[in-house]
């Protein structure tokens, strides 16, 4: 049996499309011996966060014994060089290779809306207002690439959904690699309305800018499930035939798909019920939007049957996990600055400065307890880098009430602080 992973999924984040929770995913990947994973919700990256934690958490083990044997090799390098340390370190480094090779990888990807022209194009013409596209991130600068295509679909190119372009795609496109999506792609799209010239320029123009990080997608799903949609197969096949010929002549790679969008077989119907919420249509409707229920989350052996004939496209989604490094998404929090007066240099002093003249506003004489109370609060502000939101806060409130804006007694736990009380970001005295 040849490895596969499944590159093409929707998770409940592709919200009233989608109904796969991404623990189950996740689960069911590993389980049937898969290394990796890709989600590529609609037009958006709500799942990533959890989908990283998640499989971050699986990889516990595995990263805490990488962080051991990393830990023993600094050691080992403390001391005296010899021929033995080098063999140590040498053995060590292999252990290492070998727990990086079993680490289950997250892949981050979305399946964005391409405009047709300029994504400020806003109006209804003859054809769709929006193709899909697969994009995967190889590293960390994809992924940031990534995010800011995502962020811009829905800024600038929103119509009806969130869409980008080729400008801004050719713009932050390093880091990406790029799959032709399923029958609403702009290369199948011209398949079937049989402008194979048009495919294959589409086709020539992610080839240049992407080379061999560009793979024209298969999927196959034959169904005989009641209720099911039927022309889906058929259009894909004569998609697939078209493709496979491109990509014979253009050297692009093909790789297999399944359009997923639930977990296990038996959902199928419990997903189809998630169409009609989410188009306000009756169950019993003959025409309103329906799958071919066979979307779920196939196993390995599943997608090998159903790709026997073309091997080389389950082989290839290997390549692809292969390109995908292990990055970090975390970072530590970033807190705004604020600008000070020039006699101040220090956000905690100028914090002081303003409490302490709000106090004597407030309390007038201040006494022992007062002070306790402020001089601990400040200090844990500190400790915790929170001055500059303080003065923030403080900052638009007070020109809220200059300006007359109406502003409310305080709440949350800013409402039990001293400080806040003495700055008028609340009117609550805790004391």
């Amino acid at each position: 049996m040849i490895n596969f992973t499944h590159l093409h999924v929707h998770t409940q984040y592709s919200t009233l499309d989608g109904a796969s929770q991404i623990p189950a995913l996740v689960e069911k990947a590993v389980n049937d011996g898969m290394k990796a994973l890709a989600i590529t919700d609609h037009g958006n990256m709500f799942g990533v966060k959890e989908f990283i934690n998640y499989i971050g958490k699986k990889n516990n083990k595995v990263i805490d014994n990488i962080k051991t044997l990393k830990f023993e090799i600094e050691n080992l390098r403390k001391q005296e060089n010899s021929s033995e340390t080098e063999v140590q370190i040498s053995e060590l480094e292999g252990r290492i290779r070998d727990a990086e090779k079993s680490l289950f990888k997250p892949i981050v990807g979305c399946e964005v809306y391409m405009a047709p022209g300029s994504r400020h194009e806003k109006k209804k013409t003859d054809k769709p207002s929006r193709y899909h596209l697969i994009l995967l991130a190889k590293n960390k600068t994809g992924y940031h690439n990534l995010v800011k295509l995502v962020s811009l679909g829905f800024i600038e190119g929103f119509y009806g959904k969130p869409r980008i372009d080729r400008e801004i795609l050719e713009k932050y496109r390093e880091g990406l690699m790029v799959t032709s999506a399923c029958v609403a792609g702009e290369i199948p799209r011209n398949i079937l309305w049989d402008d194979l010239a048009a495919a294959e320029e589409v086709l020539l123009w992610y080839k240049e800018r992407f080379g061999d990080d560009f793979y024209l997608e298969l999927q196959r799903h034959r169904t005989n499930k009641p209720g099911a949609a039927t022309d889906f197969f058929q259009k894909q096949q004569i998609a697939n035939e078209q493709l496979i010929k491109l990509s014979q002549k253009h050297g692009v790679k093909v790789i297999a798909t399944n359009d997923v969008h639930f977990v296990n077989e038996n959902e199928a119907e419990a997903h189809d019920r998630l169409l009609c919420i989410s188009t306000a249509t009756d169950v019993n409707e003959v025409n309103r939007l329906r799958y071919s229920k066979q979307e779920w989350f196939k196993t390995q052996a599943e997608m090998n049957a159903v790709f026997a004939d073309v091997p080389e496209a389950l082989e290839n989604t290997g390549e692809i996990v292969d390109k995908v490094e292990l990055y970090d998404i975390d970072s530590a929090p970033i807190m705004p600055d604020f600008p000070l007066p020039e006699e101040f240099t220090d956000a905690d002093e100028y914090l002081k400065h303003l409490t302490y003249e709000g106090a004597n506003k407030r309390y007038g004489e201040l006494d022992d307890t007062v002070k306790e109370r402020i001089d601990f609060e400040l200090d844990t502000i500190k400790k915790m880098g929170y001055p500059g939101y303080f003065l923030i806060v403080q900052d638009f409130i007070a020109a809220a009430r200059n300006m007359g804006v109406s502003v409310g007694p305080g709440r949350g736990s800013a409402a039990g602080s001293a400080v806040a009380y003495c700055l008028r970001i609340t009117d609550i005295d805790p004391i």
